[in-house]
């Protein structure tokens, strides 16, 4: 019996499945495109929740007390088109203390005195456009502060903070590959006489 065609049909089938899937990222899962996006406005410090281009909440950030960029040690905040690319914290609690992405077991109450780390939820954040190509690597994170206090102004190093309680639901509901756009710009308002679509149009 000739085993030859059978050897080569394999190792055909195995080279097409290696073609199509180097493009990915080891470990990471496939994305999918969804009606939900996020918009953070720089000059308003606040985030806005989308579905299907439609404004439905608005959260009170803190993007990089340095301004905007991706140059690595700037501390600046990424402008552009990017993915949430990873969801670290599922299940922890509210205030959760993280370190490099692991919880610590800590757990600490809005506005804890004298501390500024990560907590509750981590929403790991993938740049799509050569601004901001670098921010998968700088580790620039949507995340929770205990820091609430300090929310609606630019404080941050270069990552998005948000409280504990907008974090968590968020994070929950928002499915990997969600857009988030960061711009220089004002939020698009709720309402418009031409509708919502012509005010992102400005944003994006």
């Amino acid at each position: 019996m000739r085993t030859e065609p059978f050897w080569m049909l394999g190792l055909l089938l195995w080279c097409l499945f290696g073609l199509f899937s180097c493009h990915a990222r080891a470990g990471e899962p496939a994305i999918r495109g969804s009606g939900v996006a996020l918009i953070v406005s720089i000059k308003d410090q606040k985030m806005a929740l989308l579905r299907d281009g439609v404004p439905m909440a608005t959260y009170p950030v803190s993007t990089s007390r340095f301004g905007t960029g991706d140059r690595y040690g700037s501390y600046a905040t990424p402008l552009g088109k990017l993915l949430i690319r990873a969801k670290i914290g599922k299940g922890y609690r509210q205030g959760t203390v993280f370190n490099h992405r692991i919880p610590t077991g800590e757990i600490l109450p809005p506005n804890a005195p004298g501390r500024d780390p990560i907590v509750t939820r981590i929403l790991w954040l993938d740049g799509k456009e050569e601004q901001n190509r670098h921010a998968y690597a700088r580790c620039i994170y949507i995340h929770g502060t205990p820091q609430e206090n300090l929310l609606g102004r630019p404080v941050s190093y270069g990552c998005i903070r948000m409280r504990s309680r907008d974090v968590a639901a968020l994070a929950d509901d928002l499915p990997l590959g969600t857009e988030v756009q960061i711009t220089e710009q004002h939020l698009p308002r709720k309402s418009h006489p031409n509708g919502p679509m012509s005010l992102l149009a400005s944003v994006f």
